[in-house]
């Protein structure tokens, strides 16, 4: 058995909001394509090699797209080295300054993320499109309550959900004037309420891909804690196409919280899913230290599985029934094992940890064995 295998249980359905699908890259975005996970480096631009580096460790992790800024000339001359290096999608963020998304372009960003109505004239909006449809870009409109345009917020006051769907719909008019239809969109907002409600609104108003976001959420507990609750209600109603994790943290941070968040909900299964008790004072084993060592230490597994970490045996054995490889903390430092819900054998407390990584990685191994002889037999 694999806890991991689709649900029949109607309660977990998510029925996803139908969105036409654009391609970044090579990978789509929208329809019924996955939701993809996404983050932005935080090394200057213009230095390729850090640059690199750092796009490879979110590639470890699992990001699907990644954003880098292109504030200047120097960011973008070194673009066209980091595009050629990254395994996945590159997005030019450009910011006021036309030229830059039009070197961006031709540098092979896969998509620029604008906001048309900063880029200046009707004329210089058209040279950023026609440099994105010459080179097969993408484009999302990125609208953030932080940064609303002047005459929206003399109408309506202040930032609110009508201001920032009004923004959207603006800059949609501008990309659409323009014969281009390869867009998604955001409406950012680092207010819980107010995000959550911009997207239900637009999601209402447009048949766009969503790019969803609580931008300048906080660090990495406090803006977990604010992004799975705004993020978690929009994904759970079916609402958002791809997504960021906006922390002050390490970018490959930002993308093991995106899956987590979307492991949780059943719309992405990528990794080892650890289902593991708070511990007390019945624990036959330190579970918490247990728990961050496996977690650490199997961050290299892709392949989706499950596996339960309990202290003792109130709840041990029924976790356990439900995932790949359950763990239960026993008397005299000896406790049991369970392989696919079954009591299977016990191991000594200080073998424990190599000895589940092992049968994970075994685990893993079967998996993919088995995925590669269907795939041939097809």
């Amino acid at each position: 058995m694999t806890s991991e295998n689709p649900s029949l249980r109607p309660w977990r359905d998510i029925e996803r909001r139908q969105s036409r699908q654009i391609m970044v890259g090579d990978v789509p975005v929208g329809g019924d394509a996955p939701i993809t996970v996404q983050t932005m480096t935080n090394t200057p631009t213009s230095d390729a090699g850090a640059t690199i580096d750092q796009i490879r460790r979110c590639e470890d992790a699992g990001v699907d797209i990644i954003r880098v800024s292109c504030p200047d000339v120097e960011s973008t001359s070194a673009l066209k080295q980091i595009v050629r290096a990254s395994r996945v999608p590159i997005v030019a963020d450009i910011h006021f300054h036309y030229k830059r998304g039009i070197e961006a372009a031709e540098a092979g960003a896969a998509c620029l993320r604008i906001n048309p109505g900063n880029i200046g004239s009707s004329a210089r909006v058209k040279e950023v499109v026609d440099a994105a449809k010459s080179n097969g870009c993408a484009i999302r409109i990125g609208v953030n309550a932080g940064s609303l345009e002047k005459d929206l917020l003399e109408k309506y006051g202040e930032p609110c959900p009508e201001a920032l769907v009004e923004s959207a719909l603006d800059h949609i008019k501008i990309l659409q004037d323009h014969d281009f239809h390869e867009f998604k969109v955001a409406v950012k907002a680092s207010d819980v309420f107010l995000a959550v409600a911009a997207y239900s609104q637009l999601a209402d108003a447009v048949d766009c891909p969503l790019h969803l976001g609580i931008t300048e959420a906080g660090g990495l507990i406090g803006g977990t804690v604010k992004s799975s609750i705004g993020m978690g209600n929009l994904l759970w109603a079916g609402i958002g196409d791809t997504i960021r994790v906006s922390l002050s943290a390490e970018p490959e941070e930002e993308v093991r919280v995106g899956y987590e968040m979307l492991k949780a909900l059943g719309l992405r299964t990528r990794g080892v899913r650890v289902v593991s008790c708070p511990s007390c004072a019945r624990q036959g084993f330190d579970v918490i230290r247990t728990v961050q060592t496996l977690e650490e230490r199997l961050q290299h597994i892709r392949t989706p599985l499950s596996l339960s970490v309990l202290g003792c045996v109130v709840n041990g054995p029924g976790e356990a029934r439900e995932t790949d490889i359950g763990i239960t903390g026993g008397g005299k430092g000896k406790h049991m094992v369970y392989l696919s819900g079954v009591t299977d054998h016990h191991v000594e407390d200080g073998d424990m940890v190599d000895h589940i990584v092992k049968l994970v990685e075994a685990k893993a191994a079967e998996i993919e064995a088995a995925e590669d002889q269907v795939e041939a037999a097809e």
